[in-house]
């Protein structure tokens, strides 16, 4: 019976270390396109300061990196989800189904979403309205809503120029292309009387017909990768394309950003929220990895750092905008206590 007793023993132990040896001893975050660089950078930084091995980061997309977060607890999900926009309801309500209950929101700081074309094209000075116009599948025309029937952007306004239609975007899988649709397509169809009333009365119609893009070939979705967006834009003449601010500085030597509703993309404009695509920037932390995952705790606090996020912090030189002082100061608290967050109200 002893001998039994000690058998079972041995192999509860040897269970246990095969376990131990075979959690994960990296921190993984996996998530948007735009925070990618910038998640990229801070793990360099976190390596190189705690000697620790280098955190895994993958470009996901929002969508699919949050699908990936919540898919469960422990060492097969990623840590941390990199965020382009808010979680929204029905992903907070997944994690919790899968048992990831804990979740803390901790926001890094600003970006804006540009259009943007290559140096040698015109100028451009879009209003919202006409970006939606342009770019969805159901257009305004007169009073009603059609096909998309503008071919050029001069057809859309006399006063843009006389070129084809061309913007190559995120996918319906990335943060980015969530936000464009909620700031550009929404928000531009929210200008005009008729749509306006629509989303009034009905808002789960108005974002039905106006928040899809054009499928004829005017929108491209050129996948999660924007340096690949940048490339395609720079070789094909007076095509457009749409990403994230931090792009546009990164390669301001090939390529300039479209003014909206007059507005220049610009670090302070963003800041303020006076540039009308400006968003929120987010990683979201399962706090039941921490204490699990060798390091997590300490690339979070590395992340909201002074030297990272901070005025004149390294991310802000990768394009970060950064938040206000009480703001980053309240995101370093975070870090500290992982408070966990409410259910999203949508």
């Amino acid at each position: 019976m002893n001998k039994l007793l000690g058998a079972v023993a041995t192999i509860a132990l040897l269970a246990v270390a095969d376990q131990a040896h075979a959690a994960r001893d990296y921190v993984w975050a996996a998530g948007s396109s735009t925070v990618f660089p910038f998640s990229t950078r801070v793990a360099e930084n976190f390596s190189k300061k705690t000697g620790k091995k280098s955190p895994k980061v993958e470009s996901l997309g929002t969508g699919g990196g949050i699908k990936m977060f919540c898919g469960g607890a422990g060492e097969k999900f990623p840590d941390i989800a990199n965020a382009s926009r808010p979680m929204k309801k029905s992903e907070f309500q997944a994690c919790q189904k899968a048992g990831v209950k804990d979740i803390v929101e901790i926001k890094i700081g600003f970006d804006g979403i540009v259009v943007a074309v290559d140096k040698k094209s015109p100028d451009y000075n879009f209003k919202l309205e006409q970006l939606y116009m342009g770019l969805a599948d159901q257009s305004a025309k007169g009073n009603a809503t059609v096909k998309n029937p503008y071919k050029t952007w001069k057809d859309v306004n006399p006063a843009l120029p006389a070129n084809r239609i061309l913007v190559y975007g995120p996918p319906p899988t990335s943060g980015t292309r969530d936000a464009f649709v909620e700031l550009a397509m929404e928000g531009g169809a929210s200008k005009i009387p008729f749509l306006a009333a629509l989303k009034k009365s009905d808002e789960k119609k108005f974002k039905a017909i106006v928040s899809p893009t054009r499928t004829d070939g005017g929108w491209v979705d050129a996948g999660e990768n924007d340096n690949a967006i940048v490339g395609t834009i720079e070789k094909t003449p007076n095509a457009l394309g749409v990403f994230g601010f931090s792009f546009l500085e990164e390669n301001a030597s090939r390529i300039k950003g479209a003014a909206i509703n007059g507005v220049k993309p610009t670090p302070a404009a963003i800041a303020s929220g006076q540039y009308p695509l400006s968003r929120s920037l987010y990683i979201y932390v399962k706090k039941s990895q921490v204490g699990v995952t060798p390091g997590l705790k300490e690339f979070v606090a590395e992340f909201v750092s002074d030297s990272a996020t901070g005025r004149g912090g390294y991310l802000q030189g990768r394009g970060l905008i950064p938040l206000p002082p009480a703001a980053h100061a309240q995101m370093k608290t975070k870090a500290t206590a992982l408070p966990a967050m409410p259910m999203p109200k949508d």
